[in-house]
């Protein structure tokens, strides 16, 4: 099992001790590093400026939202990076939710999927550099012929010749269908919220999307890369308070009260009496009431926390359950040295 750091994105100020994170990363023997967006920092900048630091590690974005630029813009990116790295850049996409998509991007949410599928594939022509670009789908037209078009557009293809044709394209997914098309278009899965013990559940939807006609990969050519709190620590109490807030904001604050993903993750789990606690109470600026109200399984189904020899074993549970990387989010140097004996299991 391989290791990758979550940089994630910036809160207020950006952080202080990310680029000695990504070096110790390196040195730890991690194989990745991904940063994130939201609606404030992007994803490709840090990955450029920190990842220049860097030889070895791969540079990922977990995820860019797609709404953000178009998918001729995310391609320059891509392949910008990927040169600039010598061939180390992993694409994360991902739809993100109607809240940040129609209110902070100004663009339609509906039809996740169908954008998803056009997207990508355009990426792909794109890296590919077979000849001039043109896509017929309704969402991304290339070229544009609607509203205010001029008739002068053209079919194009990138100046700069990609690096890699084939420059992986891993999705964020958390509901079967939006799985399913990640297991027949791209090359990994960015799980968030993984659980172990539904892995039958998830290995359902992945064969549905790896048995359909062209998919792109199988199962042995597939990574799974899961989003986890990996701590060791002594003090497995504490640490699970402070994840209670976290989780909290999550299941009760991000997304719309009726269109929340991540608390539909947890509703599949099995909590959806708990989901709809937490929910209640958050929204009623109820949030310390709320924060009590997730309990400790919940938070374990999804995290290992706990000292080095239980850590130990649930990252084989881990494994055996499919996943091919670890994606840990780390505070500082000595948490990801205290991981690094881990790294080469």
């Amino acid at each position: 099992m391989k290791f990758g750091l979550q940089l994630g994105y910036w809160m207020a100020q950006p952080p202080e001790n990310a680029g000695e994170l990504v070096v110790a990363a390196e040195d730890a023997g991690f194989d990745a590093v991904f940063a994130a967006e939201s609606w404030g920092s992007d994803a490709f900048g840090p990955l450029t400026w920190w990842g220049s630091s860097t030889e070895r590690v791969r540079l990922g974005t977990s995820v860019v939202q797609m709404a953000a630029r178009t998918p001729a813009a995310t391609a320059m990116h891509a392949l910008t990076l990927d040169h600039l790295s010598g061939g180390r850049a992993i694409l994360g996409l991902g739809v993100s939710g109607p809240q940040v998509v129609e209110g902070w991007y100004g663009q339609p949410f509906a039809k996740p999927l169908q954008r998803t599928r056009e997207y990508v594939g355009i990426i792909r022509r794109i890296l590919e550099r077979q000849g001039p670009v043109t896509n017929d789908g309704p969402h991304y037209p290339l070229p544009y012929s609607g509203p205010g078009a001029t008739g002068l557009g053209k079919p194009l293809k990138p100046i700069v010749h990609p690096l890699r044709a084939d420059l992986p394209i891993w999705l964020g997914a958390e509901g079967p269908k939006n799985v399913a098309l990640t297991a027949e278009i791209a090359d990994g899965w960015l799980a968030i919220y993984y659980a172990p013990r539904l892995a039958n559940m998830y290995n359902d939807w992945l064969d549905e999307g790896f048995a359909r006609a062209g998919a792109r990969r199988s199962r042995a050519d597939f990574e799974i890369a899961a989003s986890c709190q990996v701590v060791i620590t002594d003090d497995a109490a504490s640490e699970i308070e402070r994840m209670r807030w976290i989780m909290a904001l999550y299941i009760g604050g991000m997304g719309a009260p009726e269109q929340n993903f991540h608390a539909q993750v947890y509703r599949r789990m099995g909590y959806e009496r708990e989901v709809d606690e937490i929910a209640s109470l958050f929204q009623a600026g109820k949030k310390a009431e709320a924060a009590a109200a997730v309990p400790d399984e919940l938070i374990l189904d999804t995290a290992i926390i706990g000292d080095e020899e239980h850590v130990r074993k649930q990252l084989g549970v881990w494994s055996a359950a499919g996943v091919t990387m670890m994606l840990v989010s780390v505070s500082d140097v000595a948490q990801l040295r205290r991981l690094a004996p881990l790294v080469d299991m």
